[in-house]
């Protein structure tokens, strides 16, 4: 009976001493910091680098061609399985990076094979080379310790290295694990991309990696956005970045019958957003990296800039695995949220550079997700929009940042580009609501660009012209 009033007294007097001390005073007052683009890289399967990428991407050319066994990157597998497993594909064509040591293809003996990358993998290149490109353009290589430490980085992917897993998976079913390389679990981790340009460059702000299916690049540039915003750091570099061009991911898209199939004779045509003849998407690698800065800090040094991250706006569906809920209220929410923090009003949206990844479903509940939320401003032909996949797949991890770039392009360039492959457009679209199918010159002063993932995650950023 005394020790539990003794414990109560105790209890009683530690209450009276935190209430007698007053609570803590607030957080400090964050100003509003403003969040602009000033460098950009990409490899694509249109090709490494941003000007050839955005030259073919304008110009109608297309990335996408057929898969050869050699794609499947199944070297340690007998020819027999080769064969074998590349008959069982139902789905052939995929977007790929072109490989080489001419202008406008990826290095692999730079960027992958040399004896210091044996810890990468080939979506880690990708992200290496990207950044690599983004950093010049911005014209930014830190060499104080106060300026690393205000920078930091921000790449998410969606699935890694699967063809790693199937190799190590194979020396088990041999019996052969002592040969498993001490560089297996580096090469697969996904935060990995993100680790090695921090390496890099000696960038010691925050180090972080989204991963939120083929929602995660844009999720990795929004998240980034919003640290500098939140005044953690001055610069991130942040983007996307998947290799998935392997026998494993191939296989597991055909099983969930999301991949094309009707068009492995003619791969060119076989991306088509939006088009009546469209039949499952186009399985595609690469990856988009922007160099985002706060603005009086690019101010400072003089950088160009391209555009501002006017709004970042995130959902659920909380519905389905793998579908969107028929009337896109994760789209419209998205969408809504990233226009509310961005000050603007939809009849002030010039393009869209939509999600659509030409899926029946998918591209037909984003459509009328638009129609819905941007009305008589669609209705009217004011607002361009495009899904760009029909050149180059779906990327997948880095499809939303390789479109953020082109929404980012879309602006400086005064050009939006088109929909390929789109002969018969859906029944949704009427009048001046309409996909664009040639490549538009116009002024945009504001682009929106849509990224949604499997698991129902949805993400929505928005791009402004800055004067």
């Amino acid at each position: 009976m005394a020790r539990r009033y003794s414990n109560r007294l105790v209890s009683i007097i530690q209450f009276s001493r935190f209430y007698s001390s007053g609570s803590f005073d607030p957080p400090p007052f964050l100003p509003h910091r403003r969040v602009v683009v000033t460098g950009l890289g990409m490899v694509t399967p249109l090709g490494c680098g941003v000007e050839v990428t955005w030259k073919r991407l304008i110009e109608g050319e297309c990335g996408i061609r057929a898969v050869t066994i050699e794609d499947l990157k199944m070297n340690g597998f007998d020819r027999e399985t080769q064969l074998h497993t590349f008959d069982q594909l139902t789905s052939k064509v995929a977007g790929i990076v072109p490989c080489g040591a001419n202008p406008g293809e990826f290095n692999e003996e730079l960027w992958l094979n040399s004896k210091d990358h044996r810890s990468i993998a080939r979506f880690i290149s990708y992200a290496l080379c990207a950044a690599d490109e983004a950093l010049r353009d911005a014209n930014y290589m830190p060499t104080t310790q106060d300026e690393k430490e205000r920078t930091g980085v921000s790449i998410g992917a969606g699935t890694g290295s699967i063809s790693d897993i199937l190799d190590a998976s194979k020396m088990i079913c041999e019996k052969k694990l002592r040969r498993l390389s001490p560089f297996f679990i580096p090469r697969i981790l996904i935060n990995m991309a993100s680790g090695h340009v921090s390496m890099k460059y000696g960038f010691q702000g925050p180090n972080h990696a989204a991963v939120t299916a083929c929602a995660t690049g844009a999720h990795s540039i929004g998240d980034a956005a919003r640290m500098i915003q939140f005044g953690d750091v001055d610069v991130m570099v942040a983007g996307g970045t998947e290799a998935s061009i392997d026998a494993l991911s191939i296989a597991g898209f055909c099983r969930s019958r999301a991949l094309t199939t009707k068009y492995n004779a003619v791969p060119e045509e076989a991306s088509r957003p939006f088009d009546c003849a469209r039949d499952g998407f186009v399985i595609g690698e690469g990856s988009g990296i922007l160099v985002l800065e706060e603005l009086e800090h690019a101010k400072k040094r003089g950088a160009k800039v391209y555009a501002e991250v006017r709004g970042y706006g995130m959902s659920g569906d909380a519905y389905h695995i793998t579908q969107p809920h028929g009337d896109g209220r994760g789209a419209v929410l998205a969408m809504t949220r990233a226009l509310k923090q961005s000050g603007l009003n939809p009849n002030q949206v010039d393009y869209i550079n939509a999600h659509a990844t030409s899926t029946p479903l998918g591209d037909a509940v984003e459509a009328k997700a638009i129609q819905s939320l941007f009305s008589d401003h669609a209705a009217s032909g004011a607002l361009a929009f495009s899904s760009t996949k029909g050149a180059i797949g779906h990327l997948l991890g880095a499809a939303g940042a390789v479109e953020a770039l082109f929404s980012v392009l879309a602006i400086h360039h005064g050009i939006a580009p088109l929909t390929l492959n789109l002969s018969k457009p859906d029944p949704i679209f009427s009048g001046n609501f309409m996909p664009l199918s040639a490549s538009k010159k116009m002024s945009i002063k504001a682009a929106l660009s849509n990224s949604f993932g499997f698991g129902g995650t949805n993400s929505s950023l928005l791009f402004a012209s800055i004067d």
